[in-house]
């Protein structure tokens, strides 16, 4: 089995089935972040696969020297979703709710262990600090951009930044073993 980066590293060169191993290794992770921000299952069926549009047009702006492949395909689903969010059509989608699905909100306690359950990464995000598990809950599970996150948690715009990042490897290593 080849190694994450050289699959990246031929996908790049358009291989297009380093392409389809790396959607099959990341897009149900990226389906569940995709998902905690729409709420929605056909909408989140459709950024996904916008989201692997972008990753394919955009592979070769990944630099493995900067970053860790899943960080920035993370930064790309949730960007998506945001904007996914904000389009006419999902507001428009969004005005008249039955009474299930807003009961079905009131229940939702909208928690961080809830949403990284269905995408199975709780056990590995429990054993974060508890600042990086507030951090993470904020930036991809509510969509709070990070001036909107350092505000909330009474941070400077910087720390947030770095913590974020650190954060995200400590999950990375985590998940990855």
């Amino acid at each position: 089995m080849r190694q994450p980066d050289e699959l990246i590293l031929e996908m790049q060169n358009g291989n297009e089935k380093a392409f389809a191993r790396i959607y099959t290794l990341y897009s149900e992770a990226l389906y569940g972040i995709i998902y905690s921000v729409v709420r929605d299952s056909d909408l989140a069926e459709e950024t996904l696969q916008d989201v692997f549009i972008k990753i394919w047009s955009n592979s070769k702006s990944y630099d493995i020297e900067k970053g860790r492949f899943f960080t920035w395909a993370l930064n790309i689903a949730r960007n998506t979703s945001i904007d996914a969010t904000r389009s006419k059509a999902y507001k428009n989608s969004k005005k008249n709710l039955s009474t299930t699905n807003f009961v079905d909100i009131i229940s939702s306690t909208d928690s961080l262990n809830k949403k990284t359950n269905a995408i199975g990464i709780t056990k590995f995000v429990e054993r974060l600090k508890p600042v990086c598990i507030k951090i993470i809950d904020l930036l991809y599970f509510k969509g709070y951009t990070q001036v909107d996150a350092a505000k909330e948690l009474e941070m400077p715009l910087g720390t947030v930044k770095t913590r974020n990042r650190n954060c995200i490897k400590e999950l990375q290593m985590q998940v990855l073993g």
